[in-house]
């Protein structure tokens, strides 16, 4: 079996692996942390605490999702606030896990609103015995304006509130960003100049998933009602991906410490978020799919990755994917790949035909006799739609046309591959 050191330090605290619970219903309590905890996870960030001693009062059902054809689980909404327990009831359960469990990491996240409570609970948290704080600045479900993502949203609001937190505590901060915001970068740098060490990125994006057809009312439905609330799961993955690269290009940030969230479900999803600049990661909606189980696949495919790619240090990994993500102006637009169809492998489904013909540029001929499809160069532009569209992989990347002179000393095989 291969074995490769999966360690990493992260703001001067050493992760066995970095993979993470998400704050979120999947590490709410002690008994949770503790069995991610044994199965091997790399650390917890602890549900978000807030500064109450009440129960919260959460709405029943809260969870709706996003299908794709039979495909389940492509987006999840969740309706869920912080965490459930009482502040002192939280306390106790990190001070608990750090008891039993002194050399396994746990990240508060803590939510105030105001400057008191965000110091205060920086404090509380610090002596409840966590390694670090992550601020949340980003929950779409919060009814008070005063947290959540209208905070997140705010660049003076979260340099004050990182302040706040400094002031209270000297643990290492991860301020937690919203995708509710066109540009990130302000919100971030603003954070790291009221002294957060990092950024987690993202939160669940605000969402309707599904709205009831017959009853007029979004989904999940309470007593007659629904609302907006956060989008997770691997549909969200590529607005994340989107949001750490910008993040990591801007020369102000280039060398930021980032955890990476959002859509992670497979050690190739966690791979993407590493090479654009993650250097841990933290997941839910795929645990509460598949269960904590999930971290044997995820710590497994990272080892065989690590191996094939000849890198002994995880760390060795981090953000080498961005440079090779540049502006759109910037990419060549000296060659077009034309599509190559296999027809022994074609099963005659027209699918490609199609969608080029109503959705690109009518490049794709039809033999209606022998019911095959052929490539007009003359109209084809080189978009690939029907490489993507076929359910049999009877279409591949195929011959390369330069425009007059453009060549250089560029090969085909690297173009494509």
């Amino acid at each position: 079996m291969i074995k490769k050191d999966l360690s990493i330090n992260f703001l001067g605290v050493r992760f066995p692996n970095p993979f993470c619970l998400s704050s979120s219903p999947v590490g709410n309590c002690y008994e949770m942390c503790k069995k991610a905890y044994g199965a091997g996870w790399g650390g917890v960030v602890f549900k978000t605490m807030g500064y109450y001693n009440f129960v919260v009062d959460e709405v029943s059902p809260r969870f709706d999702k996003l299908n794709k054809e039979n495909t389940p689980f492509v987006g999840f909404k969740n309706m869920e606030q912080i965490a459930e327990h009482p502040l002192d009831e939280n306390l106790a359960d990190i001070r608990r896990l750090k008891k039993e469990f002194p050399y396994q990491v746990l990240i508060a996240s803590i939510m105030g609103s105001n400057d008191k409570e965000w110091e205060e609970l920086a404090r509380l948290a610090e002596e409840a015995g966590a390694d670090m704080l992550e601020m949340n600045l980003s929950c779409p479900q919060m009814t008070s304006h005063a947290m959540g993502s209208d905070v997140g949203t705010n660049p003076d609001l979260c340099r004050r509130y990182c302040q706040a937190v400094k002031r209270g505590s000297k643990l290492p901060v991860l301020a937690k960003m919203t995708p509710n915001i066109t540009d990130m970068i302000p919100v971030a740098i603003a954070c790291l100049e009221g002294g957060a060490d990092g950024i987690a990125a993202i939160n669940t994006v605000k969402s309707i998933c599904n709205i009831d057809l017959d009853r007029k009312v979004g989904m999940p439905i309470i007593n007659g009602k629904s609302s907006i609330s956060g989008y997770s799961g691997k549909a969200v993955k590529p607005i994340a991906l989107r949001f750490i690269q910008q993040m990591r290009a801007d020369e102000r940030l280039k060398n930021v410490a980032i955890s990476g969230i959002g859509g992670i479900e497979t050690w190739e999803d966690a791979v993407e978020f590493i090479l654009v600049g993650s250097s841990t990661l933290q997941i839910t909606t795929a645990i509460m799919q598949y269960g904590y189980r999930i971290i044997d696949d995820l710590r497994n495919g990272l080892m065989h990755y690590m191996d094939e790619q000849g890198v002994d240090h995880l760390s060795d990994l981090v953000g080498l994917a961005n440079d090779n993500l540049i502006p759109a102006e910037e990419l060549d637009r000296d060659y077009k790949i034309y599509p190559e169809i296999n027809v022994d492998e074609c099963i005659k489904c027209g699918r490609c035909y199609i969608s080029c013909y109503d959705g690109a540029h009518q490049a794709i001929k039809w033999d209606a006799d022998k019911r095959l499809p052929s490539v007009n160069k003359e109209k084809c532009v080189g978009c690939l739609l029907c490489y993507h569209v076929c359910p049999s992989g009877a279409i591949k990347m195929g011959e390369i046309a330069f425009k007059p002179g453009r060549q250089g000393q560029r090969k085909a095989e690297d173009i494509i591959h």
